[in-house]
């Protein structure tokens, strides 16, 4: 009795390999609808920061909208109106409008 429930405890075949194809697959499935388009997204975002120059009209995290009256490396002044100008983190802004041709 006792070498019928061992007998019939073992897998059906396939052994590792069946075990580890489908986490293979999984991991395959995460980078390429998960990590891939978020570095992507950072990629371009970055792109973007780095372009920044003076006269251009952004959109902060916030949703204030604004041209950018000084910038530094990590630091942007914006002008708000023409006497309110506010100081953000660069990494404050969520997006470039346009920019502004007539200063």
């Amino acid at each position: 009795m006792f070498q019928a429930m061992t007998a019939s405890a073992t897998p059906a075949g396939g052994g590792i390999v069946s075990l580890i194809v489908p986490l293979v697959l999984m991991v395959a499935i995460f980078y390429f609808l998960m990590i891939r388009p978020q570095n992507k997204k950072q990629k371009q975002r970055n792109s973007m920061l780095g372009q920044l120059k003076k006269g251009d009209k952004i959109v902060t995290i916030g949703g204030l909208h604004g041209t950018i009256a000084e910038i530094t490396d990590d630091v942007v002044v914006l002008r708000v109106n023409d006497v309110t100008k506010l100081t953000f983190d660069r990494n404050a802004i969520s997006s470039a409008v346009a920019r502004e041709t007539a200063e």
